[in-house]
């Protein structure tokens, strides 16, 4: 009996490090797939014209905080995480950390427990979890709530230690103003990824938690000291300093085009930057507002705020993500789609994605417009 062989062509394919034109995908009967030159593939009865559409891993979001119309804060639980990630699952993401914003220990506390039952209870794309605070700068909180903001003490360093060895990856945003050098090393140490976020912090004294250990920064531009002609601040130590990636939440919204280029040319290798979406309840749905610790988030033209204006989050999927790049910025698709995939893959340590198992590719429009699974094979 011959088995069923099934054709993707006529699109380019990222493999997870290269973008492949005038190459086809095949899959023998669900198995794991091939990449091939178009040339080597001959014509079968089973062909699936992208017309021009992209195929890619999917894709990887390190700043998750909701999704499905509820957030993560509300209620740190199983079946939270579990709404959370099916939703971006349908959005193209396959991996992700939902990311608990700043609240009371006891929150913070729930959301380790219930991240480490959904990793033990395999819920679909959990890799970890993030924690954006509290321990973070009261002049650079953004939409987390100051009253909440607090400095890292022994017993919260040991707390965290303790989840870094429960679960596959803890990443933890941390201002200077709230944690000494001393208490990054040993979170470092740990294995905890140490991103530097809502911080007024210099230049040097960046450089220094970066030497600490610190790998990461938060939102690159956003709640954070800005890139001067004397003080190059949090920006330009991200920029600088090879051993820090940095997320960008690549909206237009949150950072404009030029200045994302500017970054782009300028950052610093091998750190790399990479996209997140920093979604919130919203995403996946049509809802127009939504509560964050009882305070009203409204949604108009592609913008989440509070009353006052302040942005809180963003109404952001990565495909936009990766189109905006690519036509606004000028990134190349390959790089724009590495930076949506295997860069935040590898800053935590997963296995790098490919498009060779079934389940695990996206076919992204080619007007990043709607990305969508390959759908399972009968």
């Amino acid at each position: 009996m011959t088995e069923r062989k099934v054709i993707f062509r006529n699109g380019p394919i990222f493999d997870g490090s290269r973008l492949l034109p005038d190459h086809a995908l095949v899959f023998l009967e669900g198995r794991s797939g091939e990449v091939l030159p178009d040339a080597e593939v001959a014509q079968e009865k089973d062909v699936v014209d992208l017309n021009g559409d992209i195929l890619s891993p999917g894709f990887v979001d390190l700043q998750v905080n909701g999704g499905d119309g509820v957030m993560f804060n509300d209620n740190p639980s199983v079946e939270t995480i579990r709404r959370i990630a099916g939703a971006h699952r349908r959005l193209g993401v396959i991996s992700l950390l939902p990311t608990l914003i700043t609240d009371e220990p006891a929150k913070t506390r729930a959301a380790i427990d219930a991240t480490i039952e959904a990793v033990r209870a395999q819920v679909p794309g959990v890799a970890g979890l993030h924690l954006e605070g509290p321990h973070l700068s009261v002049a650079r909180k953004g939409a987390h709530d100051g009253n909440l903001i607090r400095p890292l003490e022994a017993a919260d360093l040991n707390k965290l230690i303790e989840a870094a060895n429960a679960l596959p990856c803890l990443k933890v945003t941390v201002a200077p103003e709230a944690v000494s050098e001393k208490q990054v090393r040993a979170m470092s140490d740990a294995g905890i990824l140490v991103s530097l976020g809502h911080s007024d912090a210099d230049f040097a004294t960046c450089q220094r938690y970066a030497a600490a250990g610190a790998r990461c920064v938060t939102h690159l531009f956003n709640a954070m000291s800005q890139l001067g002609n004397r003080e190059p601040g949090l920006v330009g130590a991200a920029l600088a300093s090879g051993t820090l990636s940095a997320g960008l939440i690549a909206d237009g919204v949150h950072v404009h085009p030029a200045a994302m280029r500017a970054a782009w040319a300028a950052k610093t290798a091998p750190g790399q930057i990479f996209l997140v979406s920093d979604a919130m309840a919203v995403a996946g749905t049509d809802q127009t507002e939504f509560t964050l610790e009882g305070r009203k988030i409204m949604r108009t033209e592609g913008r989440l705020t509070l009353a006052d204006g302040t942005l809180a989050g963003a109404d952001l999927d990565l495909t936009t993500a990766v189109g905006l790049l690519v036509k606004q910025v000028g990134v190349p698709l390959q790089d724009a789609l590495a930076a949506a995939t295997s860069y935040p893959a590898q800053l935590i340590g997963l296995a790098p994605p490919t498009v060779f198992e079934y389940g695990s590719v996206i076919r992204i429009s080619a007007d990043f417009s709607r990305c969508e699974w390959l759908p399972a094979q009968s």
